[in-house]
């Protein structure tokens, strides 16, 4: 009994920074959330949680990967960006990990736009571009978001029934 306490406290850990690495680049988020809910199922013998629901909850994972690609290269994209610009959002978001959430927020944007400006664009152009990108991050964190929730719910409602 004290080795399933561990396994479920461990399984709600994971869930937990798996919803952080939703917004955190460093963190690969619904699948550390998808990994907990698995933990969490196994360590009550699947009595709560059966298969069919952790096949529906490990889709909506894949659906998450692939919802962060298409979302940065859909934002990306619409404005024309370049791989400089794309490349310099997911660093810029690295480093704006360590400025809090200010640094999270606008650290893609900047990332964005100074890779355009390698690439040789002039400053409305990249400015466009970084504002593109940025936005494509961002609805790509809300979607994520939402899905992780879903994955929450989806568990607790067959917890309990």
């Amino acid at each position: 009994m004290e080795l399933q306490l561990l396994y479920y406290v461990v399984a709600a850990v994971l869930v937990l920074i798996g919803i952080a690495g939703t917004i955190l680049p460093a963190l690969p988020g619904l699948p550390l959330v998808f990994a907990g809910m698995v933990l969490g199922a196994w360590a009550g013998d699947f009595e709560h949680i059966g298969i069919p629901v952790l096949v529906v909850l490990g889709l909506l994972t894949l659906l998450s990967l692939v919802v962060d690609f298409w979302a940065t290269a859909l934002g990306a994209r619409r404005v024309g960006a370049s791989g400089k610009a794309v490349a310099g959002a997911v660093i810029g978001t690295f480093v704006g990990i360590f400025f809090g959430p200010i640094g999270l927020f606008a650290g893609p944007f900047v990332g964005a736009l100074a890779g355009e400006l390698l690439h040789g664009r002039d400053v409305a152009k990249a400015t466009r571009v970084g504002f593109g990108t940025w936005m494509g991050i961002v609805f790509g964190t809300v979607l994520k978001l939402g899905l992780a929730f879903t994955m929450i719910g989806l568990f607790v409602l067959a917890w309990i029934f």
